[in-house]
């Protein structure tokens, strides 16, 4: 149901960023994803619950050895509905209390989206001997795999 996605920056005030100001921390915006979807063949849920599993939303801030606000974890709705199911699950998250500590992911609205340079698109799959990636990333997206296959086209 995924059509595309895209890295990119969000969540800020600068117009047009670039990854040099956003790794700076002085944009307010995240390093982010656009998803392009068929909510006919993937629910928007079901896309959160994915997001939850693939980060720890515990961590102000902060990503592994990432820290700044642009790696902080945020969930931009586009609209009411996205907003109430984004909500719902996060208290439901809460309730459950999966990671030991309290979710402070941040739920805001989508104010605009500037795609990353290109040398950002697909970076993982185009620099896996990369050390961060081979020995960050790699394990995340092999258990990520693992975890979903039923959701992985062939």
């Amino acid at each position: 149901g995924v059509q595309a996605v895209v890295s990119g920056y969000a969540g800020g005030d600068l117009p047009n960023p670039t990854y040099a100001q956003v790794c700076g921390g002085n944009t307010g915006h995240a390093e982010v994803i656009s998803v392009t979807f068929s909510p006919e063949q993937i629910s928007y849920r079901d896309l959160l619950g994915l997001f939850f599993s693939s980060h720890d939303p515990t961590t102000l801030n902060r990503q592994g050895a990432d820290v700044g606000t642009q790696y902080r974890s945020i969930i931009l709705y586009h609209d009411e509905q996205q907003r109430q199911t984004a909500a719902d699950l996060l208290a439901e998250l809460a309730d459950a209390n999966l990671w030991g500590n309290p979710i402070v992911t941040e739920l805001a609205p989508f104010t605009g989206f500037y795609a990353a340079e290109t040398y950002h698109q697909g970076y993982f799959r185009q620099n896996q001997d990369q050390p961060y990636c081979a020995m960050v990333v790699a394990p995340k997206v092999a258990k990520f795999r693992k975890q979903f296959s039923h959701l992985l086209k062939g």
